[in-house]
Formats: C-alpha cells, structure tokens, sequence
C-alpha cells in the first residue's frame, strides 16, 4: 500500500467558524472604472452593431418565503436602494454591494437605456450571457425572458417593446445555492475548504446586439487541416447574397460568393493557400468576414486537430496535428477575490494565461465552471490548450462516497456504479430535474464552444459529483462533437467509458495506474492521463484570506516549497516514457482557503518568481 496517510490526515479541512475573508484585491479591481469589458461578448460572431449595458445598475433585496416559485410573477420592490456593478454578483467586492442573495429572498436588478438607432427594419435583441440562477426579465414593464441555468446564455428580440428615449430593464432573480440541486459548481452559502463564496444574480455581461431584418443567424467554420479546405456554412434569415473573405495579417487569402441555399443554409468551400497550422508555440489564427446583404459579422478560425493515437510501442498518446504532445496542465478554478466567478477585466484573463506559460504549461484545466467566451478567444490567441469541464449540481456531495472511500481504497475507484437508482442516490444525481438540466447544459457548452480551437477535450463529471449515466453522457458528447476526445469521469467513479483514464493522485506514490477497463472502450484502448495531483501548500503573508490554509502538503518556507513542486513535477514528468499523456497539477491560483496555486489568490505574486 502506497497511501501516505500522514497526508490524508493533515490535509483533512480545518473546522472553521464564520470569520470574513481577508479583502483582497487585484490590480485590475483596484483601479477598474465603470464598466470592466469592452470587447464584443461573441468573438465568434461578432457585429461592430452592438451596445453594452454593463456598469452601473439599481437594486434591491426582498424578502420571499416561497421565492422558489415566485420568481416567475413577482411584483417589483416599491423601492430600489442599492446601486451594484454589473456584470459583477451582489457577493462580490467589485458589485459595491457586499451583500450574499438567500435562498428565501429575490434580488431585483433596474436601469434605464436610450433606444437604440436601429438599422432599417431591423432587430434589437437583448443578450444576457450568464445569470445565477433563475430569473425573469421585463423591458418596460413587459416580460420578454425566463430563464434557468447560471452556466447557459439567453436572448430576446426586444424590438417591438421598445420606445423613443428612457426605457426600462428589469430582471427578477432567485439563487437557491447549494440549498437546491441546479448546477453551481463549487459555491457555497457556507464556504470552506475546497468549497468557494456563493454568488448569484449577473455574473456575465449584458448587452444589446443591432442587426438587419435580412442577417446570419448561425456561423459554421469546418477546416480541413489535410487539404486546406475551409467549409463554410451559414444559417440566414432573409433572402441575400452572402460573400466570405477569409483573412491573415489583415490580407485577403480567400474568398467566396454564395446565392444558393440548400436545406435552409448556404454552404461554400475556400481554399486556403499555405495554410499555418494552429500550435500553442504558433497559434495562427485566420479572420473570417461573412457579409449577408447589409449584415456583416466577424469570426475567427484555426487549422487543427486533437485525438488519440498510438505511438511505435502501441500506447495511445494525446495528438496535436497528429504528433503527440505532452500535456502539462494547471487546475484553474477561475475564481478572483474581488470578483468572484467574474474576472474584473479581460486584462486580468490574460495575465493568468501568460503565467501559465510562462511556467512552463501548455494548458489549463478549467474547472467545473464556463467562463465566458471572451476567455476562450485569449487561449486561442495565446496558444493555451483548455480541457474544459461541465459544471457540477445535485445534492452536496456525501463524504463517504466523494472523500473517503476513493480516498483511502483504491479498489472503490471503480466499484461504484452510476446508471442505477442507488447509484445515483449515492453520487447525489438522484433529482431528475437536475439532470436534465446537466443534460441541456452539456449539449448547449459542446455546441456553443466547439469552434475554439483551444478546448482540446471534454470534462463530464468530477469526483463522483453529481455524477450519473455517464456512458450514455459520453455517447451524447461523442455525437455533438467527434473531433475531440473525452474525459467520462475525472477521479472517480470510472465506468470504463471515455477516452482517457483520468486519475487524481494527491496521497500515493507518482507511477502509472492500471486502467481495469482498457480493453472494453467504444473506441478503443484508453489514453492514460493524472487528472489531478499535487496541491502543496505555501501561503504568502499579506496575499492569503485567511489565516489558515487548505491543501494537501502544507510548507514552511519558499524554499522547501519550490523543491518539493520541482521534484513532483519532476517525477510525473518522468512517467510520459512510461505512457503518461499528461497531466493536470493542482493549481493555477490560490482561492479563499486553499494557498496551493503558483499564483496568490490577488494575483500580485508569482510564487516560482518570489
């Protein structure tokens, strides 16, 4: 037996009362002005035709005993006596507000805009692109949207509501948080631990999109990396000629004309001469301009592959344009201490990402959360590989069948199963709405993100939370998106589906796992990968929110700190000869509790540059 159960004790989460967390703030929160983005939400599909509504809304907390269904119908506040900062949860420093949503309470947000100008019988819609958990939204009193789903984006033609000058935008919201089973990921009324501070309300920008009556509804990009082929495929409304160029350092490379349409789309090949293709050393990216009569819209897209393959000994590797690639990834959490889920300035994304490089990483594990899309056009831009998880949900997580047993017996790792009523039960997946929503929700994030070059694979469950059917998830993912390979379960409970052996590792010895269920994969052989490990622990006076911290190896020193990341990295390195194809350390930045990140939690020391 390899467990170091000197670890597992140590690293058991501390009893903690209800003390506040230290304020900490970035860079880009100290000195952030109104509004904190200016980029177009949809890089992929952009139009210059396009207004935010970030910044500086009204507010107002009502109490509501039975908030769970009255979100729906509820009347507005007589009064709204708070401002908060938009796209910022009322949690979060940046919102001005420093007040948590309950469960038995409302949260309702107002402002005013001026009518847009409006292009010729043409369309105003309303784009909201993330709102925690539930809500309801009115323009001038009229009820355009309901929607549910923190991790999901929603839109409303607002066009015919709308009125010369002031009009009216108010959203009614209800967050239950880990009192209900809806996805959060890791949020927590009662925060410790690996879990982080619950946010609720706006958490993604707000934003009006102005377009033609005749426009592009859809975008479709398929590269052909074997013969330089782009297909390009648009879904429009109206009747138009639609012409693409296609761009490299602002020159024209390609371009097509189109008037025919065949099965609602119309569909052109460009041929693509010399085409680069796309590698985080040299992450080419070509502009994409699709022009549909008097709508113009803006894209991107990359020549690229990912996929298993297997090398002279028969062991499958991780493939980047069919050459194996070694996969040195970071465990990102996407959490700030002044913004919560949101980060306080595109700026703020990036420096995140150049420090992953700059270690020496190629990629980051996103961790069961959806970043907005802005977030995953700087990886494709900088040339940082993303596996991307699915949020978490259902009932909290049993620490018997979450911690304990995969903690201590490696045999239970894949003893449990998770398409039976008791299964569910156990690995909290036993609400069948809940699971539809993880349902809807996988399929709309597959679809939504598939054009990014930088997502390389798929995340479908974590350490059995909220985990359930995840043969039939995989099969569904494998539908929508055949391009990239998938990680069915990471840790535990393994069903023998999926790509890759996806092991977490943090009390055993650094060596290679052997995956029970090799020979039965719908698709051959698995690839073998740590989805986790490491998690050590040094705590940078003055950087840390508390004053005690949560990892997995605690030390003294930067010096005894450093050594022990060299020699564990080191070590897990060394394990690619045996047929390792990656692997994900545990962790790009401190949050809350935890200080085992290379970053502190405000972002203001690099601890490998201390």
């Amino acid at each position: 037996m390899d467990l170091d159960i000197r670890r597992v004790i140590k690293s058991v989460p501390k009893d903690h009362g209800p003390e506040d967390l230290k304020p900490l703030w970035t860079p880009w929160g100290e000195t952030m002005g109104e509004v904190a983005y200016t980029s177009h939400p949809r890089p992929l599909l952009a139009r210059d035709t396009w207004q935010t509504l970030d910044g500086w809304w009204e507010c107002a907390f009502e109490p509501c005993a039975q908030a769970a269904r009255a979100w729906r119908d509820a009347e507005p506040p007589a009064a709204f006596t708070q401002r908060i900062r938009v796209p910022f949860s009322p949690e979060a420093a940046l919102s001005g507000v420093g007040r948590q949503l309950q469960p038995n309470e409302l949260l309702w947000y107002r402002r005013t805009f001026q009518m847009p100008e409006l292009p010729s019988r043409g369309a105003c819609v309303l784009h909201f692109d993330g709102v925690d958990f539930a809500c309801a939204v009115y323009v001038n009193g009229s009820k355009v949207a309901e929607h549910e789903g923190a991790y999901l984006p929603f839109e409303a033609d607002i066009t015919h509501l709308l009125v010369e000058g002031d009009n009216t935008l108010m959203l009614c919201v209800y967050d239950p948080s880990e009192t209900g089973t809806q996805l959060r990921g890791k949020q927590r009324l009662k925060r410790g631990g690996m879990w982080y501070t619950a946010q609720s309300g706006i958490w993604q920008s707000v934003w009006l999109e102005l377009m033609p009556r005749t426009h592009v509804e859809e975008l479709l990009l398929e590269p052909d990396v074997t013969t330089g082929e782009l297909i390009v495929s648009v879904r429009a409304n109206g009747i138009a000629m639609l012409s693409v160029d296609v761009l490299s350092g602002g020159e024209v490379v390609a371009s097509g004309i189109q008037s025919r349409r065949v099965g609602g789309r119309m569909t052109l090949s460009l041929s693509v001469p010399d085409y680069h293709l796309w590698t985080p050393d040299d992450p080419a990216l070509y502009d994409v301009v699709a022009t549909y009569g008097d709508d113009v819209v803006r894209s991107y897209v990359a020549f690229r592959t990912v996929g298993l393959e297997a090398d002279e000994q028969g062991v499958l590797r991780f493939c980047l344009n069919g050459q194996p690639l070694f996969l040195r990834g970071l465990l990102d959490q996407g959490y700030w201490p002044d913004g919560l889920l949101t980060p306080p300035s595109q700026e703020a994304m990036a420096f995140d990402l150049r420090a992953v490089r700059r270690a020496g990483f190629n990629m980051v594990r996103k961790h069961i959360k959806v970043e907005s899309e802005r977030f995953y056009a700087l990886c494709d831009q900088m040339g940082v590989l993303v596996m991307q998880d699915m949020p978490s949900g259902g009932d909290l997580p049993s620490d018997r069948w979450a911690r304990d047993l995969p903690t201590l017996w490696r045999r239970s790792w894949h003893a449990q199963r998770d398409d039976t009523a008791k299964g569910r039960e156990r690995l909290g997946a036993a609400d069948e709405a809940y699971r539809d929503e993880w349902l809807r929700t996988c399929e709309d994030v597959v679809q939504r993100l598939s054009a990014h070059p930088c997502i390389v694979s798929w995340v479908l469950f974590n350490e059995s939370w909220g985990q359930f059917d995840s043969a039939k998830a995989t099969q569904l993912v494998w539908d929508l998106d055949a391009t990239r390979p998938v990680v069915s379960t990471s840790g535990w409970y393994d069903q023998g589906c999926g790509d890759f052996h996806a092991v977490h590792n943090y009390f055993r010895g650094m060596h290679m796992f052997d995956d029970p269920f090799a020979p039965t994969g719908k698709r051959g052989v698995r690839a073998q990968i740590y989805g986790e490990f490491g998690g050590l622990t040094w705590t940078v006076p003055e950087h840390a929110s508390l004053d005690h911290s949560y990892g997995y190896a605690e030390f003294e020193t930067f010096g005894q700190w450093k050594a022990a990341l060299h020699e564990l990295i080191a070590s897990v390195d060394a394990l690619e000869a045996q047929g390792l194809s990656g692997f994900v350390y545990t962790q790009l930045t401190d949050v809350e509790e935890e200080t085992n990140g290379l970053l502190t939690y405000d972002r203001r020391v690099d601890k490998l540059e201390a």
